[in-house]
Parts: structure tokens; C-alpha cells; sequence
């Protein structure tokens, strides 16, 4: 296929030192890559819900306005999706269709860029019935051109394009502000030491359930052997609150971030949902902290950069 691309602890939370440069990519990395920095604030597919303390309404998801939101609001990632065209060019859109975010019908790989342009996002989620905006689908290229020097971007590959995406990442001298993930087991070599994963800071997705009765405090161990380390340890589906203090005893050990996917609490089971967390922040997101996640993927953003600055002043 061508490919085309156009430490301070205040009431148990991780929180900045109070340095300007936090606020630049440089910063937000040099941040990311201490285990012992602030909480990393995460925007799922970036800030599409309505933030009310700034004044913004809602925005389409992985658009250009849901990035904007997120410099505004002091987000230190977006979390955004990459898939390829029927052309080889490489687009932010996180199903398989077009047809939820979009005005339009039809599989991303069946498309081409210009068909792919011609449509505009919907609102927030999406939906057939969520209205219609003037924003089209970002590129990859936009995107990190719409990013450079401002937050640092988490690229969700979802086809097998791990190698274009890379390339892509490198032509736009992007590879110290942006962030890849894939899943991993106990018999995956060390990826973050792995050509091309090697040249952007990787993280892992720990998966259990094999033969070998490996945990994910063993597949962790295994992924920390190699010459250049994962930034963060991303935490599967359905793991037990339980489970979590092994998890994080092993991470600190090793000197690693862990990941937690909030959304609506079917990731760290028992931990509670954004949802809850809007009522009671500390209860949810600063519990969670405390545990031993400090990197947070959250799509309430705007209230999660509340809770922890609040907490540092």
C-alpha cells in the first residue's frame, strides 16, 4: 500500500514543582518520562465533552477544536486514533467507519483523503443524530502540526501501520512529543527496545490469560528488560481493583508510569467511573493516585486538571 503523510505530594496526589516549562512539550515529556512527576492528564480522543469553567461547548471528537480545548484547559496529552486510507494517507478517526463522526457512510479503508474531506464531524460522539459542524477529519500531518509545542499527542494506532505511522511521526520532527501503545504478553519480546518502536516513546498494554500463568506484574518485568524502557504501562480491560497494588508495587520498582483508562469504570474495575468522578474527584481520581496510577485517560478533562491544580496550590 503507498503510504502518503501529508514532586511534590499535596493530599496524596502527584503534582508539578511549579515550573513554567511543564507547559511545553519538552516539559510535558520531561514530566511523563519521571515516575515520580506530576499526574498526567489525558484527554480520550481529545476534549469533546463540554467544559464549563472555560466557557467551551461541546466538540467532535479528534477534531480541531477538541485539541484547542485541550491547550486551553492545561490537558498535558490527547489521546487520538490513526487509521489508513484507501490511498495511503493517514487520518484521525476511531472506528472502523466514518459513519458515527461523520456525515458520511463507509469503511476508512475504502475511502480515499478527498472522499474522506469532503465530509464534516459531527458533534461530541457522534451519532446520526448529533449535529453537524464545520470541521473535517484531521491527518496525521495536521494534527501534529496543530500540536508541535503545545500538548504532546497519544497516537492510538487501530490498522497495521505502526511503521507508516512512525515514518510520519519522524518527517514532522515529532518523535519527542508524541506517545504509541500496543498490547503485549509474557512471551512479546521487550517492544519499546524493538526497531522502529524504538525511535517514540512507547508504552505497553500488559495482557494476561495465556498458559503460562504470568501476571501482569511478570509481563511488566519482561517489558522493562530492554535497552530503552516503556514510558508507561497501560492497564487492561477488567482488572480488579484488587489487583492493583502488586500492579503499581512492581511499576515503582522498575520505575515506571501506570496508565488508567477511567471512561465508565470497566477498566480498573471497582475504581469508579468519570461519571463518579465528577461528583467526587479525590474519592475516584486522586484514590486512583494514591494507588499508584499517575497517568489518567479521562473524557473529563476539564475537571481533572481542576482537581489536581487545585490540590498543588
Amino acid at each position: 500500500m503507498l503510504m502518503k503523510v501529508l514532586p511534590c505530594a499535596v493530599g496524596g496526589l502527584l503534582l508539578a514543582t511549579g515550573t513554567a516549562s511543564a507547559t511545553t512539550t519538552d516539559g510535558i515529556m520531561a514530566n511523563i518520562r519521571n515516575p515520580q512527576g506530576r499526574l498526567v492528564v489525558i484527554a480520550h480522543r481529545g476534549c469533546h465533552e463540554p467544559a464549563p469553567r472555560h466557557g467551551f461547548g461541546a466538540a467532535p471528537e479528534n477534531g480541531v477544536s477538541a485539541l484547542e480545548h485541550c491547550v486551553a484547559i492545561g490537558v498535558d496529552m490527547m489521546e487520538t486514533d490513526v487509521r489508513e486510507t484507501k490511498d495511503g494517507y493517514l487520518v484521525m478517526v476511531h472506528d472502523e467507519t466514518v459513519d458515527r463522526t461523520t456525515t458520511g457512510t463507509g469503511k476508512v479503508a475504502d475511502l480515499t483523503l478527498a472522499q474522506i474531506k469532503a465530509l464534516r464531524l459531527r458533534q461530541n460522539e457522534g451519532g446520526r443524530d448529533a449535529p453537524v459542524t464545520a470541521e473535517q477529519v484531521l491527518t496525521l500531518d495536521e494534527i501534529l502540526a496543530l500540536a508541535k509545542g503545545r500538548i504532546t499527542l497519544n497516537l492510538d494506532v487501530k490498522d497495521a501501520i505502526y511503521p507508516q505511522v512512525i515514518a510520519a511521526v519522524r518527517a514532522a520532527g515529532a518523535q519527542d512529543r508524541v506517545t504509541l501503545k500496543t498490547r503485549v504478553g509474557i512471551g512479546s519480546p521487550p517492544i519499546a527496545a524493538m526497531a522502529p518502536y524504538d525511535e517514540v516513546p512507547f508504552l505497553v498494554i500488559p495482557m494476561e490469560g495465556d498458559d503460562s500463568g504470568a501476571t501482569i506484574p511478570d509481563i511488566i518485568g519482561a517489558q522493562m528488560g530492554g535497552r530503552t524502557k516503556p514510558v508507561g504501562i497501560e492497564l487492561p480491560y477488567h482488572l480488579p481493583e484488587a489487583a492493583l497494588p502488586a500492579i503499581a508495587a512492581r511499576a515503582r520498582a522498575l520505575g515506571v508510569r501506570l496508565w488508567v483508562n477511567m471512561l465508565d469504570g470497566s477498566f480498573v474495575l471497582g475504581a469508579g467511573s468519570d461519571k463518579d468522578a465528577l461528583r467526587l474527584p479525590d474519592a475516584v481520581w486522586g484514590k486512583l493516585v494514591r494507588e499508584g496510577a499517575s497517568m489518567l485517560l479521562t473524557d473529563e478533562p476539564e475537571a481533572m486538571v481542576t482537581m489536581r491544580d487545585t490540590a498543588r496550590k
